[in-house]
């Protein structure tokens, strides 16, 4: 019998058009965009379905938008009969995943991103920065390149997201001194399109405002496993729940460690259940001797029936 687990996507992941199909087809998603519109004031639907792209991605808006797409996604195939073992999620998605997990209720759900993304756009504009993904470096070598960088402000390893891949999050200075530190020991640099620097010292402005945000929120004890992106470990505890929802603002995003951990708990099918395939990409690079059958994302009505087929099989 496989074991599988749930993986949701985060920032990074959107694109016009997400979600459409299987709201046109479900009354469930469309009950949930209308519940997410009514927790968050934005017009949701329209930014998902029409965009424009840069109205999309401004983080006040892309964090609530992805989120409902994902939850609509997660939504439709616990109706097919599809329950995972486990459930994470990258970053934002992490929100995702406390949803599917049964810690948070759905308006909650949308509601604290909405917060998240308020906040940390806040943050942004006060204290600009910059994200570029380092590959081809251990991050062991890595942060023996930016640690002495730190004397000089914030800087820090932001998401270990492969064995050679590590995102360095900063001041747009430091995070090109960081890279060019990189380049110099042949590693391949690329500038993230981010509006500021996630999970570093310069969030540290938005963390008490989330957590006196959190404590308006019902969190309860998971009815799923959930691995939790500050500790790459499963938490069943809804008082250290919700404390790691403010830590995760600054604190980095243990991706490839949590992956190694489901592998180690029996996970052997990953799906991806959100726009694109980003996290799928990253899972393959860390587990590389896993069958390429394994690996699936559901994204659309598509994706949905192929993945069905497969595992109905």
């Amino acid at each position: 019998m496989s074991r599988t687990a749930f993986l949701f996507p985060g920032q990074g992941s959107q694109y016009v058009g997400m979600g459409q199909d299987l709201f046109e087809a479900d009354s469930a998603a469309r009950r949930l965009f209308d519940l997410a519109e009514a927790a968050t004031g934005l017009p949701l639907k329209r930014l998902c379905f029409e965009g424009p792209m840069e109205e999309l991605t401004l983080t006040v808006n892309l964090q609530p938008a992805v989120t409902t797409v994902n939850l609509c996604l997660y939504q439709a195939l616990v109706e097919a009969g599809v329950r995972p073992q486990a459930v994470c999620g990258h970053s934002l998605g992490e929100y995702s995943a406390l949803f599917a997990a049964g810690v948070l209720s759905a308006a909650d759900t949308v509601a604290a991103v909405a917060e998240r993304g308020r906040l940390m756009h806040r943050e942004a504009e006060k204290y600009p920065g910059a994200m570029a993904a380092i590959i081809g470096l251990t991050p062991e070598k890595l942060k023996g390149l930016v640690h002495p960088l730190t004397k000089a402000g914030p800087i820090g390893l932001a998401n270990f997201n492969t064995p050679v891949q590590t995102v360095v999050s900063g001041t747009p200075e430091l995070v090109a001194r960081a890279g060019n530190l990189a380049k110099a020991e042949g590693a391949k640099v690329i500038p993230l399109k981010v509006s500021g620097a996630w999970h570093s010292p310069l969030m540290e402005g938005a963390t008490l405002d989330f957590e006196t945000f959190t404590n308006t929120l019902n969190f309860k004890a998971p009815t799923t496993p959930i691995y939790l992106n500050a500790t790459a470990a499963p938490e069943t505890n809804p008082d250290t729940l919700r404390q790691a929802m403010g830590r995760q603002l600054t604190s980095p995003v243990r991706w490839t460690e949590l992956i190694v951990n489901l592998q180690a708990a029996g996970i052997d099918t990953w799906v991806e259940v959100g726009p694109k395939n980003v996290l799928k990409g990253l899972v393959r690079k860390i587990l590389p001797e896993e069958p390429a059958e394994s690996f699936y994302n559901v994204e659309n009505l598509d994706s949905l029936e192929k993945f069905l087929a497969a595992v109905r099989v």
